[in-house]
């Protein structure tokens, strides 16, 4: 259940904590028209699976993930509510089986050589980087890259507006995860007019020639 060719030319993934329900479609909106075209929502509160819904249900064309899965249910309940694919913070036996099962297409973290190893040895040749920047950020996956040329990566974690571009600049870097330009106090607000012109900054960072 590698994501590689579900989440292939997408460069930016904003991560996202709904606390709001009422939040979800207008912000997906926002995001959508900014060039987004794919968010990953976090299980990190109750709202997150009715917000899955509502933006499944009204925005079909985001493409939705669904972050920080952390039990085997949760897979069947992200796939219900109308998740593409399911993101973990690292992994266990227990959550590849439940991905396998459900046929959800599914981004692991890795933050060793061991784990990144062991995610390809069952087929992973797409996986979350994290916390990207609390690792050492692009320097050491730059590092970790060298002797792992097949694997390629997500990094999510201190990623932000001043070292995007770092990892950007890798070429084992697919994609880059951030909740930067999404921040909190505009969410609460109801600001979706600067979130997506913040949102329209952040997709034209992976469009610079140190992103090719």
């Amino acid at each position: 259940m590698d994501a590689t060719e579900l989440l292939n030319g997408i460069r930016l993934m904003p991560v996202i904590v709904i606390d709001e329900v009422e939040h979800a479609v207008p912000l997906a909106i926002a995001l959508r028209d900014a060039g987004v075209r794919a968010m990953e929502i976090t299980l990190r509160t109750p709202a997150a699976l009715d917000a899955l819904t509502r933006i499944h249900r009204e925005v079909p064309e985001m493409l939705l993930g669904v972050g920080s899965v952390r039990r085997p249910e949760q897979f069947a309940q992200a796939q219900a509510a109308g998740a593409g694919f399911a993101v973990s913070p690292g992994v266990t036996p227990r959550l590849l089986q439940a991905a396998e099962s459900c046929g959800l297409p599914y981004l692991p973290g890795a933050a060793t050589a061991t784990e990144v190893l062991q995610l390809l040895e069952n087929g992973y040749r797409l996986q979350k980087f994290f916390p990207a920047e609390q690792l050492g950020g692009a320097a050491t996956l730059k590092a970790l890259s060298a002797p792992l040329p097949e694997v390629r990566f997500c990094p999510t974690g201190g990623v932000n507006a001043q070292n995007a571009l770092h990892y950007l600049a890798l070429p084992q870097v697919a994609c880059i995860g951030g909740s930067w330009f999404i921040p909190s106090a505009l969410l609460a607000a109801e600001d979706f007019t600067t979130i997506g012109e913040q949102a329209v900054d952040a997709i034209a960072l992976t469009r610079t020639p140190a992103a090719d």
